[in-house]
């Protein structure tokens, strides 16, 4: 699943990427309003995190730009603002939900956990189809209860194609959700991640549709 971050304090953008990129998350940041306004409205994310307070141009007018346009995106703002109003423009401007700086790191994980579950239609944390059981939360899968180990990318993957289960996911959309915005996006090395996740959690989980995409079925 891939994330924007727009977030112009150098520790803390470092502190959230790795913690997302730990639980499998490909992130790209942007640093300013001019930024994030462009890749928002140009990349196609899982989800954003915005910082209110950007150089440039302020989040909110970011946020209202973005749902101006159709963007749907959902939008996580973040706030070193104490006022409630603040919070409640954000809302207003279209905004998922909100923290206020400062945070504790772990229920950002768990807010953009929750958040990606709802958009894809989902409630519950944990995906399982054939023997495999895949945690959304923590990035890991188990086939018949025996852990697998998977590479980042391949974990960038899964997750994907578990969080939307039950559509046709082509190598183009793939690639845009699994790479960072600055990465190569060869759509072809997409087969040679899946094949490896067919030799480590079997050959009947993910369906080729053969000139179309991949698939694992809902039913």
């Amino acid at each position: 699943m891939r994330i924007l971050l727009a977030e112009d304090e150098p520790v803390l953008c470092d502190q959230i990427k790795r913690l997302l990129v730990a639980e499998g998350r490909v992130v790209d940041i942007a640093r300013d309003g001019q930024e994030a306004c462009f890749l928002g409205a140009t990349e196609p994310y899982d989800m954003i995190i915005l910082d209110i307070g950007l150089p440039l141009r302020d989040g909110t007018s970011v946020l209202k730009e973005w749902r101006a346009k159709g963007i749907s995106t959902p939008v996580l703002i973040l706030t070193a603002r104490d006022g409630w109003s603040d919070r409640v423009d954000g809302l207003d401007a279209g905004a998922d939900d909100y923290m206020t700086k400062p945070f504790h790191l772990p229920e950002l994980a768990a807010r953009v956990r929750a958040m990606l579950r709802r958009s894809s239609g989902r409630t519950n944390p944990l995906v399982e189809k054939n023997g495999v059981v895949f945690d959304t939360r923590t990035g890991r899968a188990t086939v018949e209860g025996v852990p697998v180990d998977l590479t980042a990318q391949e974990v960038a993957v899964l997750s994907y194609l578990m969080h939307n289960t039950g559509r046709l996911i082509s190598r183009t959309e793939l690639s845009e959700h699994i790479y960072e915005y600055d990465g190569d996006r060869d759509s072809n090395t997409i087969a040679v991640f899946i094949n490896r996740l067919r030799k480590k959690l079997g050959p009947d989980l993910i369906q080729t549709m053969r000139g179309r995409g991949y698939m694992i079925d809902q039913g």
